[in-house]
């Protein structure tokens, strides 16, 4: 069975665009969410191997939904998408327990390398 993922976004065509690539390369999307608190939702009905972050949502960031999740499995494996200039927030999301981080606009070879690390 391959890694299966959630992919978290506030806009739909971010999550299009990441679903894209992990699916043509045998990645599993099991859910998607919309923000935060969804993301945190679908985390404990899906429990997924892994999840894709949007760092700026409305309701709920990235970064607190990370520091969320991680109290609910201080083990799951999220990475943290980000606008470009975002690096102070990319570092606070490390520093939440996110494993990596990957930029916008997305680069499906960098996608591929940030999720295999982190599936491990």
């Amino acid at each position: 069975m391959g890694t299966r993922i959630l992919v978290v976004d506030d806009a739909a065509f971010m999550r299009m665009m990441i679903k894209d690539i992990l699916t043509k390369n045998g990645y599993e999307i099991v859910g998607e969410a919309e923000n935060g608190l969804r993301a945190i939702e679908k985390f404990q009905e899906l429990r997924p191997d892994l999840i894709t972050m949007d760092i700026t949502m409305p309701e709920m960031d990235g970064i607190s939904a990370v520091k969320e999740i991680r109290k609910i499995d201080p083990s799951a494996k999220v990475i943290m998408c980000s606008a470009m200039g975002q690096q102070s927030m990319v570092i606070e999301a490390i520093q939440s327990g996110a494993r990596d981080f990957i930029v916008k606009p997305f680069q499906p070879d960098r996608v591929l390398e940030a999720i295999r690390k982190a599936a491990g």
